[in-house]
């Protein structure tokens, strides 16, 4: 396969098995946005509970999309999704966005986890990339503000994870039943570090552009883990490592290209050159769950002897993004005949949430829903076909 074909490929996935599922599939007609979960045998819930991560990863997907190919019915659908996120997630009274609202759009989950703050803000900054509308870039100004006053550690730096309604400390700061419950992770900074970078490309500002190397430093002297190359997961207040040390290889890959990417923006050399090394090492490290067929594990637990069995769909298109930018387009190609094999379903659209070790999809997990989105693949997409496009133009 050529720079071309792969390009096409991409175009091809995003535009009739990604966006199309969407826009034909997962449009609430009844009470506006999006509906909030299609299992895997395509079951649409149609009273199901509507996540913050979903609709602002959708908000970024269409925004993104728009921008990239132009086609207005893209634009049409990110206004969609940007009107029902500001108009029901947004807490007008305490600020940040609520976790998450009901099936008819009322606050259901009030606190505000900072790792969906800043998916908003994601969101937001690419819709003004695309719409170019002024209130929006207030928005996103205000939401930046807010998260500087309620989630910077004065003391020790970093973000922390999360904070009740109003702001107040709570105890279960756990972004999911899955995660540790530490005040501090990888993956909230892993995601402000994303979203404050698209918001300095929409607004040059000092402030913005400190937080953005304030993060770039903490992952380098913080987070990655000096011995290993990995990423390591939580952390306290006072940045002391969790006590369990897990490898996550797919946040691992993710990170390399997301920093490169911060660096970039600032258009600073010095912190380019710094950069760059850890953005191979850590690239690096991902390795170690990747297997010789393409595929590629999520994490390890190596104090419990424990290694997943699964291949997730966001894992597998974060590795195709994250080998491509360090050259190795032999892996990432690879990688996404994997992905064309046996990730993407071309009958009901989208991908599946993740593959067997013998290959078979795995029809249990949701289609769509709080975690299951079009942002990882569909940016994956892009970012090949922008990726590709500068090559094939030089």
């Amino acid at each position: 396969m050529d720079l071309k074909e792969f390009r096409n490929e991409m175009e091809e996935c995003l535009r009739n098995n990604i966006l199309r599922f969407w826009t034909d599939k997962m449009q609430d007609t009844g009470h506006g946005g999006f509906y909030g979960r299609m299992q895997g045998d395509g079951t649409v819930i149609y009273d199901a509970p509507k996540g913050c991560i979903l609709n602002a990863r959708i908000l970024w997907t269409f925004s993104a999309a728009y921008r990239v190919l132009g086609d207005q019915e893209y634009l049409d659908m990110a206004t969609r999704a940007y009107d029902y996120l500001t108009s029901h997630f947004l807490d007008t009274e305490h600020g940040g966005a609520y976790w998450s609202v009901d099936s008819k759009g009322n606050p259901l989950e009030t606190k505000k986890q900072i790792y969906a703050q800043g998916f908003v803000l994601y969101g937001m900054s690419e819709y003004y990339r695309a719409a170019n509308i002024a209130e929006t870039l207030d928005l996103c100004k205000k939401l930046y503000y807010t998260i500087e006053a309620k989630a910077w550690d004065t003391a020790n730096g970093g973000y922390i994870e999360a904070a009740g309604q109003d702001w107040t400390a709570i105890e279960d700061m756990r972004l999911s039943d899955k995660d540790c419950n530490y005040p501090k992770s990888q993956n909230t900074h892993l995601h402000l570090l994303e979203a404050y970078t698209n918001l300095y490309r929409i607004w040059k500002d000092r402030n913005v552009a400190n937080s953005l190397y304030n993060l770039i430093e903490i992952f380098t002297e913080r987070i990655i883990n000096p011995l290993t190359g990995h990423l390591d997961l939580f952390f306290d207040m006072d940045w002391t490592r969790g006590d369990e040390q897990i490898e996550s290889y797919g946040h691992d890959i993710e990170l390399s290209w997301l920093l490169q990417e911060a660096a970039e923006v600032l258009s600073d050399q010095d912190v380019t050159d710094r950069v760059m090394p850890v953005v191979s090492r850590v690239a690096k490290a991902s390795e170690k769950g990747l297997n010789p067929d393409g595929s590629m594990i999520h994490e390890a637990n190596l104090s419990r002897g424990s290694r997943d069995r699964e291949y997730e769909w966001w894992v597998l298109a974060e590795a195709v993004v994250g080998f491509f930018n360090i050259g190795q387009y032999d892996k990432s190609m690879h990688i996404w005949q994997y992905i064309r094999q046996h990730l993407v379903d071309y009958t009901g659209g989208e991908w599946w949430w993740s593959c067997h070790a013998d290959g078979t999809p795995d029809r249990t997990g949701d289609k769509a829903g709080f975690w299951k989105c079009p942002y990882h693949n569909g940016r994956m997409c892009l970012e090949i076909i922008e990726r590709t496009k500068q090559h094939l133009q030089r």
